[in-house]
């Protein structure tokens, strides 16, 4: 979607005023252009196309204060739209104000490199200022930009500020006629990691790299595909080659260490972001000696991300004490900080202190935060004013921040609910005995399936406690061949997949078996037995079964009140977008009923499901259980399975490293008097949830 988006009045009728006001400007009306740029921001008061034209018009006019004030409110909307800030800096121009000039236009290419205006005033005000050595460095990109083709730098201009449709359109015309330039082939795979459609990214990115194999810009948005993906061992083999050829880039680095922490390999993450943190200590003192505590003080907010990127491992390996304290260095190093305010209150088992509570309320309260941090910063306060028992307000802000994510997100409750349909149509009793273990022999993987915070966490340390089996994380092996029976670019209202499964040869569900397991031998270190413990899975049992038809299925399944209010509160990294709605969240829930109704009806005995409140009512009865169910002797050390050491990734890692209580079945019910829509929503599958 375009930064853009559409606006009173209608989309036609904007663009056709746009459309004159350009025309006015290329006849060098610029009071009449000024004047009608006025009138129309009155029908779209945040529109960011015509608050730039009416700065061009008022500056093209002489009216300098006023063009910077409208770039003002424009910044307030778009702080990131780069030719606001060209703009701003043709502004100090005129004015004869060559240092904020410069600010302005380094602000602009540090947002868009695509802007040869700014590279070229940047040239002659570093030339006119003395500074030789960064004038030659602007003359470079003068000359880089001058030596690709307009479309790709304009196209590139655009990707860059957000006009994802334009941009495409351009660069797609392009390639028509020049299929083989790699500077289009490389804008276009950005263009589709921007839209996340990253299998396409990453053959076009290969493409590119088998005509230019030198082409680091090229190879890093390859490896940030492989990234993307969850593909972590490839990822990071090509970071590795990167940092054959440069060594001590930061980013570099900081990417390789972000792949090893999806590896698993979190101590040695925390080394890599240490090293980086004491590399910016020593650059911080350096820049206070030569320019004073702003430059330190800008260096010290750069390492925020680094000190939660810490806490984040740290609270993997169950080193909580160290994480609460990296937390508590990433906001100090920047007072906003939304993500390490709301990383604290994720622990679940943290309080925040008064102080702590007013510096997010403040955060949330400045105009000037940014709305990430505000997100963040929602459900962190959310989550203290619940620990203080003061429900109703702490409602409010779980409200405001789920409002704030669903605002943003793309979720259709009908893409499931259609998939579901055809699960169903597709995999029928039938249609499995016709293909009876047909898929690899292996017996390694246990996979634990069913909603979010359902106690699928718990479930996955009281295995990994046993001494035959591997506790791994979320794996995305299955999304990732789910994808590519998908196709490209599939149509998501008549999906191929699951259709696509029909037409399978049965020798292609034992090579798919035989993929995953290698895929996820990466994340193993030996044992017999291994988890998947990625949750969505279980709309994808009919596919597992077919490709590894001895792996044990295990269903989490909580009380639905229980489990879909808490799927409210919680504010994940990135899926899961069914969640920040009840209704949504209702309608999934009774989705994921009907499905694994059906894996039961068309796979008896496939399943085992494992209720929450009874493993919290009989710990030991619901251990025996598991371990019958998958074949593994009783081992005592599943039932003191809060006393294993182990990496756990999720938000129930601190949860699971306690001894089983009951007070957390019933929490939602302090929510009650909020909660009506979701049980109306939720309907019978308040009662059908034991069936």
């Amino acid at each position: 979607m375009d930064s853009t988006a559409d606006q009173s009045p209608t989309r036609g009728v904007l663009e056709a005023e746009i459309a004159g006001l350009r025309a006015l400007f290329d006849t060098r009306q610029y009071a009449s252009m000024a004047a009608a740029g006025r009138r129309l921001l009155d029908l779209a008061p945040d529109h960011r196309d015509v608050l730039l034209l009416l700065a061009l018009a008022e500056r093209y006019g002489r009216r300098i204060a006023e063009a910077l004030a409208v770039l003002d409110r424009l910044e307030r909307r778009y702080p990131r739209f780069s030719r606001l800030h060209q703009e701003r800096g043709h502004c100090f121009i005129a004015l004869q104000r060559a240092p904020e000039a410069i600010a302005a236009f380094v602000r602009a290419v540090e947002l868009n490199a695509s802007l040869p205006a700014s590279w070229r005033m940047l040239e002659g005000l570093y030339r006119m200022t003395g500074d030789a050595h960064a004038a030659a460095a602007a003359a470079r990109q003068v000359s880089t930009l001058a030596r690709l083709p307009p479309e790709v730098v304009t196209a590139a201009g655009l990707f860059s500020d957000g006009d994802l449709d334009p941009a495409e359109a351009l660069v797609r015309r392009f390639l028509l006629d020049h299929g083989d330039d790699v500077e289009g082939m490389r804008l276009l795979a950005r263009i589709g990691m921007a839209r996340e459609v990253f299998d396409d990214a990453e053959l076009l990115l290969a493409a590119v790299l088998a005509r230019a194999p030198d082409y680091r810009a090229a190879r890093e948005d390859y490896a940030k595909v492989l990234l993307a993906r969850h593909n972590y061992a490839p990822a990071r083999a090509q970071f590795e080659r990167l940092l054959g050829l440069d060594p001590d880039n930061r980013r570099y680095r900081t990417l390789y260490a972000t792949c090893s922490v999806g590896l698993g390999e979190h101590a040695l993450a925390i080394d890599i972001y240490r090293r980086l943190l004491a590399g910016d200590a020593g650059a911080a003192q350096a820049g206070a000696a030569q320019a004073g505590a702003a430059q330190a003080g800008a260096a010290q907010a750069g390492d925020a991300e680094l000190h939660l990127s810490i806490a984040h491992a740290q609270k993997t390996l169950g080193e909580s004490s160290a994480a609460v304290e990296s937390y508590r260095r990433a906001a100090a190093c920047r007072p906003d900080f939304g993500d390490a305010y709301w990383s604290l209150a994720n622990l679940k088992t943290y309080r925040f202190t008064d102080a702590e509570l007013g510096a997010i309320q403040s955060a949330l309260a400045a105009a000037a935060t940014a709305e990430n941090d505000r997100l963040h910063l929602s459900f962190a306060l959310a989550k203290a004013l619940e620990d203080r028992g003061d429900y109703a307000e702490s409602f409010r802000y779980y409200e405001l921040g789920n409002g704030i994510r669903r605002a943003a997100s793309k979720y259709r409750a009908e893409i499931i609910e259609t998939n579901t349909r055809r699960q169903i149509e597709v995999c029928t009793h039938a249609f499995f005995a016709s293909r009876r273990d047909v898929g690899a022999p292996d017996a390694d993987p246990i996979f634990i399936v069913g909603l979010p915070r359902s106690g699928s966490t718990l479930l996955e340390q009281i295995l990994a406690s046993h001494s035959a089996v591997e506790g791994t994380q979320e794996l995305a092996e299955i999304q990732r061949i789910v994808l590519a029976l998908q196709g490209r670019d599939p149509d998501l209202d008549d999906p191929r997949y699951p259709r696509v499964l029909a037409d399978m040869p049965p020798g292609e569900f034992a090579a798919l078996g035989a993929q995953y397991l290698e895929e996820t031998r990466v994340y193993r270190t030996g044992k017999p037995y291994f988890i998947d413990k990625m949750p969505n899975n279980f709309r994808h049992l009919g596919l597992i079964h077919l490709m590894l038809p001895r792996a044990k299925i295990i269903d989490a399944r909580r009380e639905p009140m229980a489990c879909c209010f808490s799927n409210f509160k919680q504010l994940f990294a990135n899926g899961q977008e069914f969640t920040y709605s009840l209704g949504d969240i209702a309608r999934y829930y009774r989705t994921y009923l009907e499905l694994m109704a059906h894996w039961d009806a068309v796979l008896p005995g496939r399943v085992l499901r494992v209720h929450h409140e009874d493993v919290v009512a009989d710990l030991e009865g619901s251990v025996r259980r598991l371990l019958n169910f998958c074949g593994l002797a009783f081992e005592a050390g599943c039932v003191e399975f809060h006393q294993t050491a182990r990496s756990v990734r999720t938000a129930s890692s601190e949860q699971v490293r306690q001894p089983i209580f009951r007070e957390g079945l019933d929490q939602w019910r302090h929510f009650e008097p909020w909660l009506a829509p979701l049980e109306r929503a939720l309907g019978d599958a308040v009662v059908r949830y034991r069936d």
